[in-house]
């Protein structure tokens, strides 16, 4: 008998060499129909994996996580890729993995898949997915593997194969007639999966170098039930609708240009959004004692290899040569924070010193990686740099913690924390890492704060804390994180002088906030549907006066508002007022004033709210206490 502790901690006992899917079955019915695979000590597996000695197991379903998730769409890819080959035997497979939205495959085509094809593929898809095929995992030598697709003419697969050690036992999945090479996890059989959606196509490189082999990308979902899908249709419709792009081009907000691509324009209107949103950062980290500094966009080789940013990120990196020495565009702020501490002495008595920088980096991404503002070459992190005692990093840890909160509460969105451990590329010793991480888990404990381990996805000099927040149509952005570092100040050599007089190091702190202002200008676009806070939006109060006999008390009522700092603009064309309101609408102003001949003669005016409609007539006084209020209160 081996034992397996389960999830919530209890313990069961079964006879040993049963199936995952077994031990499913035991517990329930319901379990086993709906689970996709599981985890045994961590390791992400098959529900066919057999147990063979004590573990822990969890067993995961497509709606528990997103484990469960991966494994029912890195299936369908499978499917999508067998549909294909049925469909165009001379295509040539790729890679198929599942994301966190979905699932893609890449392919090697003469001609781009129309959409006439993608119908036929779809199809295809629904017919293996009703055959029912059962899945079967077998492994194979290096040598054999590569027999098996050289015979089936793939040479993506083969070339895959080939970068792996030579003694690998490799894996591969059979379907039906189709087979491809693959680590898994994925379902027992095709019929599991009930509802598929083929979403887009793009071109991707192989491998994702541009000198390589140009492919055909095809993104698709699945579901175990229909109503999902429908659900999930509706939710991309809507995300349509408030695509940052076409709405940052609709309310002026920014522009892309071909002759910048990845590098975004602000518009004024955009401008007045982003320096809104700095300065309600720099209030709140004035607040929070940090000091503001900025450090330069170009800086030396030199100090990249100091940094280990040129052993470890050089490929994203711009660079140049200043009398004949090698120069870098900062893809991040931490060198140059470094260079400021270490611009004089420290005293342990000014401990913990926090810096903050809304500094422009630059970091390479390859053309078809670009998405707006969401993916971009340049753009303005809203760093930090904490360095601090030992004894400090817990309460400095929930100090940022606590900012976050606020930050993220403050525009109405729900998160969540993963914990990111070490990469395989990472700089320093165990020791370092261990104190590193734990003394995140610390803080996160002090928190009571509930969170996720992502394995091996820290940063390459320390483990971080990022935060996900979900917008108003659940889908989820990685904005702010915490890195705990004790590489940096090691390799500047910082230190500080302690009450014993002697030269210590400190511990160091990276953190974000925002993240990137440029990309968080656009998660707040499509939240907020263009539809801004009144605190934030650019244009607060349009005025429309009903006729040229208005525009001398409308020249007033904007006077008088802008003494206030509340950004007005007036319509005066010689449009009729139903018109001018509808424009105001399109352009999402949260608050309209009407203006005719009363408003005139009783000096007030008749206010119009974007979503309320008619809000009645009142003093000029009265509206700018409400609208003064909503800005003061930063409200949603």
């Amino acid at each position: 008998m081996i034992k397996l502790t389960l999830k919530d901690g209890s313990v069961k006992e079964i006879e040993k060499g049963q199936s995952v899917y077994d031990v499913a079955k035991k517990i329930s019915d319901g379990l086993a129909r709906m689970a996709t695979c599981a985890s045994v000590d961590g390791e992400v597996v098959d529900l066919r994996y057999i147990l063979e000695k004590n573990c822990k197991l969890e067993i995961h379903t497509f709606e528990s996580d997103l484990e469960g998730k991966k494994a029912f769409w890195h299936t369908t890819s499978h499917v999508m890729a067998q549909a294909i080959k049925r469909l165009f035997p001379d295509v040539k497979l790729a890679i198929g993995p599942a994301i966190n939205d979905g699932f893609y495959y890449d392919f090697d085509v003469q001609k781009p898949f129309s959409d006439e094809d993608k119908a036929k593929i779809e199809e295809e898809m629904k017919k293996i997915i009703k055959e029912d095929l059962p899945i079967e995992k077998f492994k194979l030598s290096r040598e054999d593997a590569i027999k098996l697709m050289e015979g089936k003419g793939e040479k993506y697969k083969v070339e895959l194969i080939n970068d792996l050690p030579k003694d690998s036992v490799i894996s591969f999945y059979k379907q039906g007639e189709f087979t491809d090479l693959c680590a898994g996890p994925h379902l027992l059989s095709t019929g599991k999966i009930k509802a598929i959606k083929i979403l887009s196509s793009s071109s991707a490189y192989w491998r994702g170098d541009e000198k390589r082999e140009s492919l055909q990308r095809i993104y698709g979902i699945s579901f175990p039930k229909a109503s999902m899908l429908d659900e999930h249709i509706k939710m991309l419709e809507e995300a349509a609708k408030r695509d940052h792009r076409k709405l940052g081009k609709e309310l002026e907000l920014f522009m892309l240009a071909p002759e910048g691509p990845g590098f975004p324009f602000f518009l004024p209107k955009g401008m007045i959004l982003r320096n809104v949103l700095i300065d309600y950062w720099r209030r709140l980290h004035q607040r929070d004692e940090y000091e503001e500094i900025m450090t330069p966009i170009m800086l030396n080789e030199e100090l990249w290899h100091r940094s280990g940013h040129w052993e470890h990120y050089k490929e994203n990196m711009y660079t140049s040569k200043i009398d004949n020495i090698d120069f870098a565009l900062k893809p991040m702020n931490c060198p140059g924070g470094m260079l400021v501490y270490k611009n004089r002495l420290h005293s342990y008595k000014e401990l913990p010193i926090r810096t903050g920088e809304l500094g422009l980096v630059h970091r390479h991404e390859m053309s078809g990686a670009l998405n707006g503002l969401f993916r971009v070459r340049c753009f303005t992190q809203d760093d930090a740099h904490i360095f601090m005692m030992p004894n400090q990093v817990t309460s400095e840890i929930i100090g940022v913690m606590n900012l976050i909160d606020e930050v993220y509460k403050q525009f109405g969105f729900e998160y969540h924390v993963e914990l990111s451990t070490r990469p395989e590329n990472s700089m320093g010793t165990d020791e370092q890492w261990e104190m590193a991480t734990n003394g995140l888990i610390e803080a996160l404990k002090q928190k009571n704060m509930e969170y996720e381990i992502n394995e091996g996805d820290g940063a390459f000099y320390g483990p971080k804390i990022d935060f996900h927040i979900k917008d108003c149509l659940g889908r989820s952005w990685q904005c702010g994180t915490i890195q705990l570092d004790f590489q940096l100040p090691e390799r500047f050599d910082l230190t500080y002088i302690g009450e014993d007089g002697e030269k210590h190091r400190p511990v160091m702190l990276h953190r974000v906030i925002f993240g990137s202002i440029e990309r968080f200008i656009g998660i707040l676009t499509e939240h907020f549907a263009g539809a801004f806070p009144v605190w934030l939006s650019p244009v607060q109060v349009k005025i429309l006066p009903i006729s040229d006999a208005q525009l001398e008390y409308t020249n007033k009522i904007a006077e008088e508002l802008k003494k206030y700092n509340i950004r007005v603009e007036i319509d005066n064309r010689s449009e009729k007022i139903g018109y001018k309101i509808r424009e105001a609408q399109l352009q999402k102003i949260p608050y309209m004033l009407v203006l005719g001949e009363k408003e005139v003669k009783n000096n007030t005016v008749s206010v119009r709210n974007r979503k309320d409609g008619d809000l009645g007539v009142i003093s000029i006084e009265e509206f700018i206490s409400k609208i003064k209020k909503e800005v003061e209160n930063y409200a949603i």
